[in-house]
């Protein structure tokens, strides 16, 4: 989860908690974009009897900029709303549960999807039923088939897909946020001295948990309309992608006969474009406040990326491993490289072959270059490792987002600005040491690309295998 927990008040709040965005040109597909939005982090498969959903009291969005201004053009809103089939049961599910509308299944989760373009709004979609968790063999016994079901190819022409999906996300937490540790650095030496002081093995520490996912593949007409009609030409395969989740501004805590209940406006409580955007880069004072923000308000943030602390501690927990970063950061020069990678797109004649700017606004937005296909044999490091069609162009679910972003932190994306610059050896190797072979349930190759979510009966609390 690339930005689960990120902010103190979003970490009270998980239903709402947007922790991993994807943006993509659809391998099979490459006539459309997928668009992944995942909610409901760090999901114990055991999770019984009250299981994980979406938030009936949520509007979970994802929003798409076509001309580059920063404001969302098209828009896929999701809403949700659940049904008990038996009020006087305690149970999920009563038997197996072997079909959508099962009499075995208890709790039933619905979602109505609205497509809103330049601000007029058109419902797709009434109550299209999510699948349920996936609790174990003996009552979801033939989960794919339920996944299958539950997939719907509208006659918009749009895909969808809401429902429980394993955490594709990789990463070391326990290394990574004790002081920056790299586990695989520790054979690592530099004048004869070792460079890291740890020992062990990396570990996935969101292996086998779960998170909730929207996600909806759309048509390249939908997605570029705008920016062509408007005479962006130059950049009308580009777009800007985020997600956001909004809540009701009051709410009305219930007496003993009355339920609790909602109402005023929707306000925006999560919102994530960029991977680690929030997660590294914006101080903890201000985190909160980032989240209810509109990309558009991204130039507030851009102090942060142009001097990021994380490439100031660099120097300091690695002694000697990074002087030219350590020049660099007392220069005090503001990382040119990081805005157009993260706040505005990296133009052309960068990089052979490769654009994917909007232009001048600064906003913390995933940007897809529509125009680059997919690519037979994906590269993890994605445009790092000479595969255009990968971070920081959208993002896939097998880009190894961490190593990439510790290397550009560190300084490996600098030369794309000034020439003069020589990264330092480590920052082109700096990784947790992990990738998508450490994930235990396998991506898919096709829609909607996240695993099938592990099931409680096999995936027991720690300890208890």
């Amino acid at each position: 989860m690339s930005s689960h927990r990120e902010a103190p008040e979003i970490a009270k709040d998980p239903v709402a908690d947007s922790s991993d965005l994807y943006a993509f040109v659809s391998p099979s597909h490459p006539d459309t974009v997928t668009l992944i939005a995942n909610y409901v982090p760090v999901q114990l498969p055991s999770g019984g009897p009250n299981f994980f959903e979406f938030g009936d009291d949520v509007r979970y969005e994802i929003h798409l900029d076509n001309d580059g201004d920063g404001y969302p053009d098209v828009t896929y809103r999701f809403e949700f709303s659940t049904e008990i089939t038996n009020p006087n049961s305690f149970l999920y599910n009563t038997g197996p549960i072997e079909s959508l509308d099962s009499k075995n299944w208890n709790r039933r989760q619905f979602y109505r999807l609205t497509r809103v373009v330049d601000g007029r709004a058109r419902v797709l979609a009434h109550k299209l039923p999510c699948p349920p968790c996936n609790v174990g063999p003996l009552s979801t016994p033939k989960y794919q088939e339920l996944v299958r079901q539950a997939t719907y190819r509208l006659s918009t022409g749009e895909r969808v897909f809401a429902g429980q999906r394993a955490d594709g996300f990789f990463v070391d937490l326990g290394a990574v946020f004790d002081l920056g540790t790299l586990r695989p650095f520790q054979q690592l030496h530099v004048a004869g001295k070792r460079l890291f002081r740890t020992e062990g093995e990396p570990v996935n520490a969101l292996d086998r948990t779960n998170v909730h996912s929207i996600a909806v593949q759309v048509p390249l007409a939908t997605v570029r309309r705008k920016a062509s009609r408007y005479g962006y030409a130059d950049r009308a395969s580009t777009v800007g992608v985020w997600t956001t989740a909004s809540r009701q501004q009051v709410r009305v805590l219930g007496d003993r006969e009355a339920a609790d209940t909602a109402a005023g406006p929707f306000t925006q409580v999560s919102r994530l474009g960029n991977p680690l955007f929030n997660e590294v880069l914006v101080p903890m004072s201000r985190k909160d406040r980032w989240n209810t923000l509109p990309p558009t308000e991204d130039r507030r943030f851009a102090q942060f990326v142009e001097h990021p602390e994380l490439a100031a501690l660099l120097p300091t927990l690695y002694p000697g491993v990074f002087p030219n970063l350590d020049a660099l950061n007392r220069s005090k020069k503001p990382r040119a490289d990081l805005v157009a990678i993260l706040l505005t797109g990296i133009p052309a004649g960068l990089i052979d072959g490769f654009a994917n700017t909007t232009g001048d606004v600064q906003a913390d937005m995933l940007r897809l270059n529509t125009a680059i296909p997919p690519t037979r044999k994906p590269d993890r490091f994605g445009v790092l490792g000479g595969d255009l069609a990968g971070f920081p162009n959208g993002r896939r679910v097998g880009d190894d987002v961490v190593s990439i972003a510790l290397r550009a932190i560190a300084g490996l994306t600098v030369p794309l600005v000034d020439r003069t610059f020589k990264p330092d050896p480590a920052a082109a190797t700096l990784t947790p040491g992990l990738s998508a072979a450490d994930v235990t349930a396998p991506f898919l190759a096709d829609f909607p690309f996240l695993g099938t979510p592990y099931d409680g009966f096999g995936n027991p609390p720690a300890g208890k295998s």
